[in-house]
């Protein structure tokens, strides 16, 4: 027999294999059904809807063409599903791309693009750059004094009380730095750096205008790389790891290498649509449901696989949402009091492009808005005792998820682990900045737990890479608990009499 037939014969047969086993994993219908959505959105054939790919035009038509086939109506533009967002998209090129450090005796040692080193690609950035190198401990203002024209390197801590990335950035460019480089924190293990980067670009709304006037590159180095910098020098690169990672005073000294940048960049505008639909109700007030249809696509390959599926991240809860409009029309969910936006979002991976643009834009007024419940960040790898809620004493909103919740046994809690900045990564995040009351959720577990275990797990080795998949370790009856939870909370949103309201003392609330 051919080795071509062999081959194909043996990916049939472990697909076959592989729904299979998953089938033997869920125990109702529900589920199952929400499953097979999941497995159509984040296959192989969808190449990880990429924000402005064809892939991601062919998972927005599935989507629109399953809620028109639930019975819900147009809320795009035109009469349509869908509602393109413009964009503009920097995106550097592989070849022509290179990092290096040239040494006092002539020696250059490369550093690996995406591998070792990466940057934020702008119209500002130069094609060429070379530029002494200086390390200034966390880069707080007081320690970038006389870096004019060199490469600045610093400690990213993600820690509360240090500068973050927007402020070390801010410094270095107030201190008329060529560069910045921001070493990894290691230590930083509630989140921990993960490499290959994907990719280098950057994607923005049409015009959202940046500083391209003056000459700059924010590069992002591994902990792994740090010592590269340091030769030389007779520091010891994991002392001061180790020093940045707990916080400690870091010195600042000028390192006796050179840093020499070359790039090619492309430019381009993209649309990408997001995907519209609504459910009336017996009132003129929506609760918006939501979840994010774009990931990352093809990128730099993590043993072996290049294809960026995206499951868990964010293919499950957009078939969520279908599912929920399924039921519906089935009549096996009420019919809501306020009406349902459906909102399949894009370009949330690229910075919540497609929710802002909606909100900046909105196809359903947003006085109309009471509410948005928003599906991201959720990892259903254990059973649901727990869930964390993000924006939970901000709105009234978390007075309606706790009676829910109690009903089912499972907790609320707030975000114990704020540097995370979860609450501002989701596309929850536009709509309170426009005054309406949103609500997320995280699944929670106690520290020292098996569950926080899978947990770590799943971010270090999973979060962002090829390793979302269909095939990726699932507790389906931890993930059923939580979709009839949001199916409750929907219905209770929906049924209250009172509008939901942002509270007095919430960061949201209008000054």
């Amino acid at each position: 027999m051919p080795q071509v037939i062999v081959l194909v014969l043996l990916s049939l047969l472990t697909t076959s294999v592989s729904y299979a086993a998953r089938e033997s994993e869920i125990h109702d219908p529900d589920t199952l059904a929400w499953w097979h959505t999941t497995e159509a959105l984040s296959g192989d054939d969808m190449e990880g809807r990429d924000t402005g790919s064809p892939a991601y035009q062919r998972a927005a038509d599935y989507v629109a063409k399953r809620f028109k086939a639930a019975g819900l109506k147009p809320a795009g533009e035109a009469g349509s599903y869908f509602q393109p967002v413009l964009m503009h998209e920097i995106a550097a090129s592989r070849a022509g791309t290179d990092f290096t450090l040239l040494r006092p005796d002539g020696r250059k040692t490369p550093l690996r693009f995406l591998e070792d080193i990466t940057y934020e690609p702008e119209r500002n950035v130069p094609a060429q750059l070379e530029g002494a190198l200086t390390f200034r401990g966390y880069c707080g203002q007081g320690e970038l004094q006389n870096v004019a024209g060199k490469v600045v390197v610093c400690f990213a801590t993600k820690r509360a009380g240090l500068p973050d990335d927007a402020t070390r950035i801010a410094n270095a460019r107030a201190g008329h730095a060529s560069a910045i480089v921001s070493v990894d924190d290691p230590y930083f293990a509630i989140e921990p750096p993960r490499w290959p980067y994907a990719y280098a670009r950057s994607v923005r709304l049409r015009g959202d205008s940046r500083d391209a006037a003056t000459p700059f590159c924010a590069m992002r180095l591994s902990a792994a790389a740090f010592a590269e910098l340091l030769k030389g020098t007779q520091r010891d690169a994991d002392e001061l790891l180790a020093a940045g990672g707990a916080k400690k005073p870091l010195p600042s000294f000028d390192l006796p290498a050179r840093l020499q940048l070359h790039t090619r960049q492309t430019e381009r505008d993209i649309s990408s649509p997001n995907v519209l639909a609504v459910l009336p109700g017996a009132s003129n007030e929506y609760v918006v449901v939501s979840a994010h249809l774009d990931g990352y696509g093809y990128g730099t390959p993590v043993a072996g696989d290049k294809l960026y599926n995206g499951t868990l991240d964010d293919a499950a809860y957009v078939a969520l949402l279908i599912q929920m409009a399924d039921d519906m029309r089935a009549q096996r969910l009420p019919p809501p009091r306020r009406g349902i936006v459906f909102a399949a979002f894009t370009g949330e991976e690229k910075g919540l492009l497609g929710s802002k643009w909606f909100v900046q834009h909105p196809t359903v007024p947003i006085p109309q808005l009471a509410a948005n419940i928003n599906l991201d960040q959720l990892r259903p790898l254990f059973p649901l005792d727990i869930l964390t809620t993000e924006a939970l004493d901000d709105t009234t909103l978390g007075d309606i998820a706790r009676k829910v919740a109690a009903s089912m046994y499972i907790q609320l809690r707030p975000d114990v682990e704020p540097e995370r900045h979860l609450l501002r990564r989701a596309d929850q995040l536009p709509f309170l900045l426009q005054g309406v009351p949103a609500i997320s959720f995280v699944f929670g577990f106690d520290p020292g737990t098996d569950s926080e275990q899978r947990y770590r797990e799943w971010y270090k080795v999973r979060y962002h890479r090829p390793q979302d998949d269909v095939t990726q370790p699932i507790d389906f009856t931890a993930a059923a608990k939580f979709n009839q939870f949001f199916y409750k909370l929907v219905a209770a949103v929906s049924a209250v009499q009172l509008r939901p309201e942002i509270l007095p003392a919430s960061q949201f609330a209008a000054k």
